[in-house]
């Protein structure tokens, strides 16, 4: 009777464990990621210690079983490429790997983001997120303010958004860092003037340019200052690229370059006139606007001078790099767009008065904003007018587009978000003062700053949508079914 009460144990336990998947984490079994991190699209490698020998091994993101490898003799595999789903939305999300023939198995979270880490959104200063997948034409009405931040005084800055912060600079010469879930401030950092422009977020460190004359380079996790150097005062916002900090000068006309590990300078290029424009850097060239109405192009290993090209005014707006062109904003109240090698005219585009805003580029149209209250999108290509959209004030943000939206500012108090393809107003919010400053998109929030000294986070339903509520428990084994078609990735 004894035998049949433990046989019947036995049984059940084979069974449970079957009903709960075969597979199961063993301590001698161990995968890992790198990096940890990306976002849509992106890439990242799994290797693998502890499987059987020659072992087939199913390589899962959730529950979809994306690749399988092949241990070794010593069970074992390693840099198997994965990439991130195109629909996988910001979060946290499981990666399992499970020996076909042991059910050995291991697993680590990996985590998606689509971050805005600088006043382009990227080096170029496209100010496009092509990472973007909650926020679309189709449910961006539904969009509600989720939290809001008080950061001193006013703000002319945009945010940027890196690794779940939010990083504004305010006019009271501070520099905060909120939780971009909760708005709740995780420090500050204080410089010894007003911060006027766009913070940059590379390499886990922040580099903020204050009126104090000064660049400075703070540690994202603590805000603890790492190194201080001068510029002069700096209306531009920094851009960094391969170890290098490119930011302009007002006072001394020039394009300066420093280290970003220590702050040491490395070179300086001279304009005509005061640098407020915001560089942009793409393909081993620095290129900027300046106040004699020029834009510059520099080496931007040595800050040798390539070329410049005219316009009719003041170049406060920031350049944008795409496809080999050059498109840059002027007071002279027109749109131009460079030959990117030689700074040729290929053609300019009208709009009603002063452009200080900075121009989106995205999917073959180039957005921008004009001190007539009017937003412009033109035809990358040939500069041909394809729609305006009207705010009623003037507009000296920039555009930010992502997902077929177009987000920006005006000085009516309103947020925008305008249907890319048509000029259709979508959806409208009304913030606390003049909007200065360019909205930014990450992770399916919009955040933006007023000059009325706030930080505000929009999200679908106040970010009560599901989106924003993902399970993030590991998925359980049972849920994991191998694909049979895959072919070893190694």
């Amino acid at each position: 009777m004894a035998g049949l009460r433990s046989t019947a144990v036995t049984v059940l336990v084979v069974v449970v464990a079957w009903l709960g998947g075969a597979a199961g984490v063993s301590a001698a079994t161990s995968i890992t990621l790198s990096p940890k991190a990306n976002h849509p699209t992106g890439n990242f490698k799994v290797s693998g210690t502890g499987f059987g020998a020659t072992e087939a091994v199913d390589i899962y993101f959730d529950i979809t079983d994306l690749q399988l490898a092949v241990t070794d003799a010593s069970g074992n595999f390693s840099n198997i490429q994965i990439a991130v789903p195109a629909l996988a939305v910001p979060g946290t999300h499981w990666i399992t790997a499970v020996g076909r023939h042991t059910g050995d198995a291991g697993q680590k979270d990996f985590t998606v983001r689509t971050d805005w880490v600088e006043h382009g959104f990227g080096l170029r200063g496209k100010r496009f997120n092509p990472y973007e997948n909650v926020l679309n034409k189709g449910n961006v009405a539904q969009l509600d303010i989720s939290w809001q931040a008080t950061a001193g005084f006013s703000v002319f800055n945009s945010p940027a958004v890196a690794k779940g912060v939010v990083y504004v600079g305010s006019l009271n010469g501070t520099l905060y860092a909120f939780d971009a879930v909760t708005g709740a401030t995780l420090w500050t950092a204080t410089t010894g003037d007003s911060i006027v422009s766009s913070v940059a977020v590379a390499d886990n460190v922040v580099y903020a340019a204050s009126l104090d004359s000064k660049l400075y380079a703070f540690k994202v996790t603590t805000g603890a200052t790492l190194w201080t150097t001068v510029t002069g005062t700096a209306y531009s916002s920094p851009a960094v690229a391969n170890g290098v900090v490119y930011v302009g000068s007002f006072p001394s006309h020039e394009l300066i370059a420093i280290k970003a590990t220590t702050g040491a300078p490395l070179w300086t290029a001279l304009t005509g006139d005061a640098v407020d424009s915001s560089p942009a850097v793409a393909n081993g060239v620095v290129y900027v606007g300046s106040n004699d109405g020029k834009v510059y192009a520099f080496n931007a290993a040595t800050g040798a001078a390539l070329w410049t090209a005219t316009t009719g005014f003041y170049v406060d707006s920031s350049p944008a790099v795409a496809n080999g062109v050059v498109y840059v904003g002027s007071e002279d109240t027109k749109l131009y767009a460079f030959n990117a090698v030689t700074g040729v005219t290929l053609w300019t585009a009208p709009t009603g008065n002063s452009i200080a805003s900075s121009p989106a580029v995205a999917n073959g149209v180039v957005y921008v904003g004009s001190e007539d209250g009017k937003v412009y999108a033109f035809n990358a290509a040939t500069g041909a007018a394809l729609w305006t959209a009207n705010t009623g004030d003037i507009i000296v943000s920039s555009p930010a587009v992502t997902n077929g939206v177009a987000y920006i500012g005006s000085f009516n108090d309103n947020l925008y978000a305008f249907n890319a393809l048509t000029g259709a107003t979508l959806w409208t919010a009304t913030m606390g003062d003049e909007i200065h400053s360019s909205p930014v998109v990450a992770d399916g929030v919009v955040y933006a700053t007023s000059f009325d000294g706030h930080v505000d986070a929009f999200a679908l339903n106040a970010g009560n949508k599901a989106a924003y509520k993902r399970d993030t428990r590991p998925p359980s084994f049972s849920s994991l079914h191998p694909d049979r078609n895959l072919r070893p990735a190694n």
